[in-house]
């Protein structure tokens, strides 16, 4: 190393800066090292180098509280660093904020059709309570035609007595009520598994979400929003066309 000159070392550097081999990083860790590579390493050349690459000047916040003359590149990096990295934190805990409030709004979801299912399920339960005493008073009224001990006419007679709708149309409405109860449920079993995995998948996502400083959450969520939102569209004229194809 002794044996390099000075200016070779400045253009390994100069090389490395300028081809993104070398980043803020690796001069911090360089400038370490040894007195003679502090010296190469803090030199502005670099720096401003870096400073283009990493700040370019069309970067709307590059403008913001920036002092007019900075007394090295290496401190205007620093500054620029620090608030850029202020930034990104806050742009990721708005990002994990906005994730975890998607899983509080999934998992009352998850309640509201647990519950509606639940509720369901006891109707569909009373449907076919009345629906097995109702074929019972049909029974009994094919029963009273013919002829039986006394006692159990009596009973059979009671029983025709106690259904005041006719039979076969209270049959035929519970019937159909009761293919309504299934059919519900199925809906709500089926929206409840798709939004489990939904939130499952927030789950993961919001472990997923560690801080980096070169990630732009900003860039990222937005990114997944429009994503949602496309597809949502997308969805609402599928649905569109197939309801206008049906009524047609």
């Amino acid at each position: 190393m002794c044996a390099l000159p000075d200016e070779l070392w400045r253009r390994i550097l100069e090389i490395g800066v300028e081809s993104s081999d070398l980043n803020y990083k690796d001069l911090c860790c360089l400038s370490i090292s040894c007195r003679r590579l502090h010296r190469f390493s803090s030199e502005d050349a670099l720096w401003s180098v870096l400073l283009s690459q990493d700040f370019p000047r069309n970067d709307p916040s590059s403008s913001n509280n920036i002092p007019p003359n900075p007394a090295s590149s290496k401190s205007f990096y620093k500054i620029r660093f620090e608030r850029d990295k202020a930034r990104k934190l806050a742009a990721h805990s708005r990002a994990v904020l906005r994730m975890e409030s998607q899983i509080a709004e999934r998992s009352r979801k998850l309640r509201e059709l647990q519950l509606r299912s639940a509720e369901e399920t006891e109707k569909m339960k009373a449907t076919i309570a009345e629906l097995s005493n109702v074929h019972k008073a049909r029974q009994a009224s094919v029963a009273l035609n013919v002829w039986q001990p006394e006692v159990i006419r009596g009973r059979q007679k009671q029983i025709v007595e106690q259904c005041v709708v006719p039979v076969e149309f209270r049959i035929n409405a519970l019937e159909m009520e009761l293919r309504l109860c299934r059919q519900q449920i199925e809906g709500f079993d089926k929206a409840y598994k798709d939004e489990k995995r939904r939130l499952d998948a927030s789950k993961e996502r919001l472990v997923s979400m560690k801080y980096h400083p070169l990630q732009d959450y900003n860039l990222t969520i937005s990114g997944v929003d429009e994503r949602h939102i496309k597809r949502k569209k997308s969805n609402t004229c599928i649905n569109f066309h197939v309801k206008d194809g049906e009524t047609s």
